[in-house]
This record gives C-alpha cells, structure tokens and sequence, in this order.
C-alpha cells in the first residue's frame, strides 16, 4: 500500500531540492543501495516539485522523479483516493512522488529480480527503450557518486 501525501507548499529551488533530498532518504528507508538508485532515476528525470511534462503518447510525467500519468489509476485504486487527487499529488507533493517510484521501482525489481531491468521498467515497458535508459542512469549515478559506485554497492 502507497503512502497518502500531504498537500504540496510552495518552496524555492534550493528548499525544493533540499525536500526532494529529505524524501529520498525517507523512501530508502537506510538503504545505501537504494538511495543510490533514488537519485539515479532523480537525476535522470531531472523533474521539480509541480512538473507536468506532456510526452508525445498523450501522457505526462509529474513531479521530480517524472513519474508517468499511465500510473494513476492503479495508484488511485490502491490508496482510494479520486484519479485528480493522485494526479495532483504525485505534481506537486515531492515525497509521495518519491515514495510512488521507489513503489515502482521495487515492484519491477521484485517481478524481475533484476536491477538493470527493474530501472529500465521504471521508464518504459520496451526493451530497447528500457537498456537505454538504464546506460544514462548509470552516467548520472556515475556523475553523482563517482565511478567508483559498482564496487561499493556491491558489498552493502
């Protein structure tokens, strides 16, 4: 079951990315690993806290971590609440768009049992569309934690 968020208030830039920073800890949960892939997809999505991007399938990607309308529904059922409601949480409330990819992620992850896969679903059901975009989040978990990221995640 999802987290129900709070109405979203309006910050600055840097209070914007301090939050999304505070949720992402929150989400892992203690998890190194986890974080570390929260700010991967982060960085590659490259959202704000009232991001609407519209992509051209009619979809939008919402908040910080881009999250796809195509989820709303299925999240709205789960937490029982309205599709507007949901829409609107997963814009502009950062943690419960947080904790909605860590779901996302986590669910492929345990569907899949295999990370790279389970981040390339986070993007895209296509396969081709799924290693591309797990090859450019590695360049941004590359770019934010150093290249020496692998070897360390490998023993936590």
């Amino acid at each position: 079951m999802l987290p129900i968020g709070l109405h979203a208030r309006p910050v600055s830039h840097g209070d914007s990315e301090t939050l999304v920073g505070y949720c992402i800890r929150k989400a892992a949960g203690g998890k190194p690993w986890l974080e570390k892939t929260l700010w991967g997809l982060r960085d590659k999505e490259a959202g704000w806290i009232g991001a609407e991007i519209r992509n051209t399938n009619g979809s939008h990607d919402l908040g910080p971590l881009q999250v796809n309308t195509w989820w709303v529904p299925r999240i709205a059922h789960q937490v029982g609440r309205s599709e507007p409601q949901v829409r609107q949480w997963l814009r502009d409330d950062a943690c419960f768009n947080v904790d909605v990819a860590r779901w996302i992620f986590l669910s492929a992850l345990s569907e899949t049992g295999d990370y790279w896969r389970a981040i390339g679903i986070y993007h895209s059901p296509t396969p081709w569309r799924q290693r591309r975009y797990a090859e450019n989040v590695v360049v941004h978990l590359r770019r934010r934690f150093g290249s020496d990221i692998f070897a360390a995640q490998a023993s936590q």
